[in-house]
């Protein structure tokens, strides 16, 4: 027993080391321009939790938006990402780097997260602004009045987001928003109204008075 145990402890450092030893080779590879290779790096570098987070999030302060975009992409696929890294993200100079870090935010859900995803729906880039909206429809009841307000105060293509995400939601405080969203005139928005409100059970008939 005393034989093994040794054995056991011997053997211990020599993972360590080889896992420290793997991170920068897996690093390479993630900032190596190769997609496939890069793939298969932020699998691994995922895989290894809590040792990988630091040399990941250190390339979060890359100036190669490529670096950043995988950075992000492999915190997204670790179970316990650090919180506040997303919301970091979602401010970056890159359209790419923010639809990554929507896209993560949908993926780890989190209520402290609404208040950025609801800026976020009036990101200049589209696609950003349609990741966001997936992350607060993933967030549920706690986005229903930051959407809310949206709608009734935001420019036209966040209230657009934010109806839809309320349509998905469900939620009947947004009832009263959606009824006063079909006497407007955007036929986009009357849609996802009227979505909304079928979301919620209240199958009838609009007619916009004349």
């Amino acid at each position: 027993m005393g034989g093994n145990g040794q054995r056991v402890l011997a053997r211990a450092p020599a993972c360590q080391i080889r896992t420290m030893r793997d991170i920068p080779t897996l690093l390479a590879g993630l900032t190596s321009s190769d997609d496939t290779l890069a793939e298969a790096s932020a699998l691994e570098l995922a895989a290894l939790g809590e040792a990988a987070l630091p040399a990941l999030t250190s390339l979060l302060d890359s100036a190669e938006v490529d670096h950043r975009w995988w950075a992000v992409r492999t915190l997204a696929q670790c179970e316990y990402p650090p919180p506040d890294v997303f919301l970091r993200m979602l401010e970056d100079p890159s359209g790419e780097v923010r639809q990554c870090a929507a896209l993560a935010l949908a993926s780890h859900p989190d209520p402290q997260a609404a208040a950025a995803l609801i800026r976020a729906l009036s990101d200049p880039d589209r696609m950003t602004a349609n990741l966001a909206a997936n992350a607060l429809i993933a967030i549920g009841a706690e986005a229903v009045p930051g959407l809310v307000e949206t709608v009734h105060n935001g420019g036209q293509a966040a209230r657009l987001e934010a109806l839809r995400a309320l349509a998905e939601i469900r939620d009947p405080r947004a009832i009263p928003t959606m009824m006063n969203v079909l006497e407007e005139d955007s036929v986009f928005l009357q849609h996802w109204a009227e979505i909304g409100l079928e979301n919620l059970g209240l199958n009838m008939v609009y007619f916009k008075p004349e």
